[in-house]
């Protein structure tokens, strides 16, 4: 596995003090991710309250909806937040990407 780089085509070696930033940036990716899963789950409940009252209904194929809270449910439907949760997951992936290909600079396409 040593050196396993080097028979990627376009990837140089690194030396310590790059794989140490390479390292650096992909610990954020977990850090990143835990707070998008709390917003969404955050929007999620609140979905979901508006719609049947309770934060944790699972709502069945059966299930009327009939919104408890047609107020906070407009909001969420004119603020799309899962929409932008989804962005923001996507835009932070991309980010994490390029500060990747910054410090590993590799010459292929």
């Amino acid at each position: 596995m040593e050196n396993q780089h080097r028979k990627i085509t376009g990837y140089r070696e690194l030396n310590a003090d790059e794989i140490a930033l390479m390292n650096e940036i992909k610990e954020l990716g977990p850090q990143i991710d835990a707070v998008i899963l709390k917003v969404q789950t955050h929007v999620h409940k609140q979905r979901m309250k508006a719609l049947y009252g309770q934060e944790d209904f699972k709502p069945s194929q059966n299930t009327a909806v009939n919104p408890l809270d047609p107020e906070t449910l407009k909001r969420l439907e004119d603020a799309t937040p899962e929409r932008f949760a989804a962005m923001a997951k996507t835009e932070f992936q991309t980010g994490l990407m390029y500060l990747v290909r910054a410090v590993a600079q590799p010459t292929t396409f």
